[in-house]
């Protein structure tokens, strides 16, 4: 398999746009392998790569002062960019860590500018980018503010289940705002 089939078949699949341009950008990805527990993005810093993971697991979390708390995990191709860092030029509020080696593709921000000016096919994908984060990041603040902990655990059994195949229990007890051991315990009330 190419390096460049998963992000054309994801540009097939979730973006079926006019692909105008589609081929150029795909060519002008560079494939990059990053070992495990890589920082990919720390808070502050100007997101300045357009990044689709090819293979591996990436993880994307806020640090405090005395925790940290992740906030979603990429498992599958797809981009890991923080997309409002990257187009808006602002700092990023997320860490990116990778938990696995991973495979990733990367283009840099004057590139993918050169290319959203050539093509109107650019335009269409930021935007749609952009309506897709805005509905997940809405989904994800109302389930964080209106469900108990075990309504998510047993959403992400529907949902995610990849993920708790993949992922240490301690990620997933962060993603849930609980303590492993509160995950412990629900999940024996459940099994």
């Amino acid at each position: 398999m190419a390096t460049t089939d998963k992000i054309q078949q994801f540009f097939d699949t979730d973006y079926p746009l006019n692909h105008e341009g589609v081929s150029e950008l795909i060519a002008s990805f560079e494939l990059k392998h990053i070992p495990k527990h890589s920082i990919l993005l720390s808070q502050g810093a100007y997101d300045q790569k357009l990044r689709f993971l090819n293979e591996g697991v990436v993880r994307d979390y806020y640090a405090g002062s005395r925790k940290e708390t992740n906030i979603n995990f990429y498992t599958r191709p797809q981009f890991i960019t923080d997309f409002s860092s990257f187009i808006n030029q602002v700092p990023t509020q997320k860490n990116q860590e990778s938990l696995t080696d991973i495979e990733v593709l990367e283009l840099g921000n004057d590139r993918f500018g050169e290319l959203m000016e050539k093509y109107s096919c650019g335009r269409n994908f930021i935007t749609l980018t952009f309506q897709r984060l805005l509905r997940t990041k809405e989904l994800f603040e109302y389930n964080r503010m209106t469900k108990e902990p075990e309504e998510l655990y047993r959403e992400l059994l529907i949902y995610k289940a990849h993920w708790l195949q993949e992922l240490p229990q301690y990620h997933i007890a962060s993603y849930l705002g609980i303590t492993p051991e509160t995950l412990s315990r629900i999940r024996k009330r459940i099994s």
